[in-house]
């Protein structure tokens, strides 16, 4: 009785903290914490906008949208959070969902149970002191249910603007009107989220950054937050745009800001290292100043992770670049095939996912259609095996948008042609040869552009997505937009460079043809020759 008691008079009943409706300085605050984000932006100051217009109006609802910010992990959702409140002068609260699993941890435990507790909104509510503050509702797709109830359906009222109002704990036992918090909701990927409770949010995906973004974002935010945080007075360590790219092309590969920051910490404790002991430094009027060089970036980061304008090898046979999209942004997937002699079976390895094992299907299934157009003999299948495989293999890999890879690199096998390895391409193949539109094609292209390919096969349809693509970026790659297989066949597959000379006297008993050896059986010497 005396823990209710205290909980319901120490809940924030009639406290409302005075929003800041000056639409120049919420600008002045999310461009100050925040680089980039463009869109998100100018979403919060139209919430804004349309707040200070509803204020006094007691039945609008334009200002109680839920929005919900998606993207991979690092590129600023969680602190764009804080941003916001600061901009609006409320009080701020994190809620993390990440592996909640019962019910009452969002509606709370009935006070018939021992050690009954108010669930996590009444909670925040009563740390925010409060009736309006911002709440975040981190990492919503991580939520899961067992025999203790599903906590995402307890999440309908609370973020439903039409009932809200009227939401009732099971501690608190009494209605409490949640119509003028603002909640805002975080999550690395849609699917993890129940179409009932993604039906209520209002979606907002950031994509990763771009290569500029990410030195505005280490130069203005990152490397000034280190130099504080490891004592080091501000200018001790400069660092050249040249020296950015080297650090950003080397040593990071992510679509957020997250692993550029430990390098950027890693840094600023070689140099407090190297200031101490006064070793190899400069002496500058103002002091002690660590200029990063490349030698100087090779000791303190070590040898270069990652190539940039990643060479995948000369035009091979059999082998094209795929592009993909997972929770952490966008990636490449090549993609291998393989022919030997057989009876056709088909093999999928590389941790392939069912949606695309079926797109391997509806590929053989294409060039088996239309094997004659293609050069290829009709009864290839008869003969040989196949056998695709997606590198990395202890990685899952699913998605249709991988069709159009898969079906090229088979292609190449059986038809031996080379595929342009200076290509990425993504798309849905159906078994008539039509190419499906496909999600993600900016944080796709960021991947191809971050490993230095410039050119993109992508569905026609997909060229609506291009105003997401950031414009320096649109400037670098080139975009072919395809609507069937054979535009992609012709675009991908190289001409083949095997040349058959027949003798003048094609009658004679013995005539040789030379191939080369990439062509001839693997089983037979390199000097070998057919006759």
């Amino acid at each position: 009785v005396r823990n209710y008691i205290d909980t319901v008079l120490s809940m924030p009943w009639h406290e409302k903290s005075e929003d800041n409706y000056d639409l120049e300085h919420a600008e002045s605050v999310l461009n100050a914490d925040h680089f980039g984000l463009e869109h998100v932006k100018e979403r919060v100051i139209e919430f804004l906008a349309v707040r200070s217009l509803t204020q006094n109006l007691p039945d609008a609802s334009g200002g109680n949208a839920i929005l919900c910010l998606v993207g991979p992990p690092g590129v600023g959702k969680t602190s764009l959070g804080q941003s916001v409140a600061r901009a609006m002068g409320r009080e701020f609260v994190r809620v993390s969902l990440g592996g909640v699993r019962d019910e009452a941890e969002i509606r709370g435990h009935r006070r018939t149970y021992i050690g009954a507790y108010p669930g996590r909104i009444i909670s925040a509510l009563k740390n925010a002191g409060t009736t309006n503050p911002v709440v975040l509702l981190d990492e919503i797709d991580k939520l899961s249910s067992d025999y203790r109830g599903d906590p995402a359906s307890a999440l309908l009222e609370v973020l439903d603007p039409e009932q809200n109002a009227f939401f009732v704990d099971h501690f608190l036992d009494m209605p409490y009107d949640l119509s003028d918090v603002l909640f805002l909701t975080t999550s690395n990927q849609l699917s993890g989220i129940p179409l009932p409770l993604l039906d209520r949010l209002e979606v907002i995906e950031i994509g990763g950054y771009t290569e500029d973004e990410k030195i505005g974002i280490a130069r203005n935010h990152l490397l000034p937050k280190q130099l504080e945080a490891h004592g080091l007075p501000e200018d001790s360590l400069q660092i050249s745009d040249r020296m950015w790219t080297e650090i950003l092309r080397g040593h990071t590969r992510e679509a957020g800001v997250r692993n550029l920051e430990r390098q950027i910490a890693t840094l600023c404790r070689k140099a407090a290292h190297e200031i101490v002991r006064d070793d190899r430094r400069d002496e500058d009027e103002d002091g002690k100043v660590i200029r990063l060089t490349q030698k100087r970036l090779e000791d303190f980061l070590g040898p270069k992770r990652y190539g940039y304008d990643q060479q995948f090898g000369e035009a091979m046979i059999g082998v094209a670049i795929g592009l993909g999209k997972t929770s952490i942004g966008g990636e490449i997937i090549p993609v291998e095939v393989a022919t030997m002699p057989g009876s056709g079976k088909l093999t999928i390895t590389g941790q392939a996912g069912d949606v695309m094992r079926e797109s391997a299907q509806a590929a053989l299934s294409y060039a088996r259609s239309r094997a004659e157009q293609l050069g290829i003999a009709p009864d290839f299948q008869e003969k040989i095996d196949i056998h695709i495989h997606l590198p990395e293999g202890a990685t899952p890999k699913d998605g249709p948008s991988a069709g159009i890879t898969m079906a090229t690199a088979l292609i190449s096998a059986i038809a031996r042609r080379p595929v342009d390895h200076s290509i990425a391409m993504t798309g849905e193949i159906t078994l008539r040869g039509r190419v499906l539109p496909i999600g993600g094609l900016k944080e796709k292209t960021l991947a191809a552009h971050r490993n230095g390919i410039r050119t993109v096969i992508a569905p026609s349809e997909n060229e609506r997505d291009m105003i997401k693509i950031p414009e320096k970026v649109q400037k670098d790659m080139t975009f072919i937009w395809v609507e069937n297989m054979d535009q992609v066949v012709n675009t991908t597959l190289l001409a083949d460079d095997i040349e058959l000379s027949l003798p003048d006297s094609a009658a004679a008993e013995d005539t040789t043809i030379d191939l080369p050896l990439e062509d001839a059986h693997p089983d037979l010497p390199a000097d070998a020759s057919f006759e």
